[in-house]
C-alpha cells in the first residue's frame, strides 16, 4: 500500500470479532489501547442482527490499512464474522490490507 493510498483511509483498524465471545473483554481492552493512542479504530459495537453484514460494515472494512481478527472458540460459527472475514480477505488481495490474525 503506498502512502498516498493509506492516507486515504478512514481508520487505521478494523476489529472483527464475536461480539458474545470477546466483546467484555479482550476486545475491549484492545480498542481502549488503540484509542489511547491516538489510533483509529472502527469496532462494530452494535448488536444488530441480519442475513447480510451491512454496507457500512463493509464500507469501514473498506476504509481500513489493517484488519484485526479476533479468533475466539465460535468465530467461525457466526455466518456474520464470517461474511467479514471474506470481505477482509478481498480487500488484503485487492487492495493490500495488512492482516493481523489474533488466536
Amino acid at each position: 500500500m503506498t502512502s498516498s493510498s493509506r492516507n486515504n483511509k478512514k481508520y487505521d483498524v478494523f476489529v472483527s470479532f464475536r461480539g458474545e465471545d470477546t466483546r467484555d473483554n479482550f476486545t475491549s481492552h484492545l480498542y481502549s489501547a488503540l484509542s489511547r493512542q491516538n489510533i483509529q479504530t472502527f469496532i462494530d459495537d452494535q448488536l444488530n442482527r441480519g442475513d447480510e453484514i451491512s454496507e457500512s460494515l463493509v464500507n469501514a472494512i473498506e476504509a481500513s490499512a489493517i484488519s484485526v481478527i479476533i479468533f475466539s472458540e465460535s468465530y467461525a460459527s457466526s455466518r456474520w464474522c464470517l461474511d467479514e472475514l471474506v470481505k477482509i480477505l478481498e480487500c488484503k488481495k485487492e487492495y493490500a490490507q495488512i492482516l493481523i490474525p489474533v488466536f
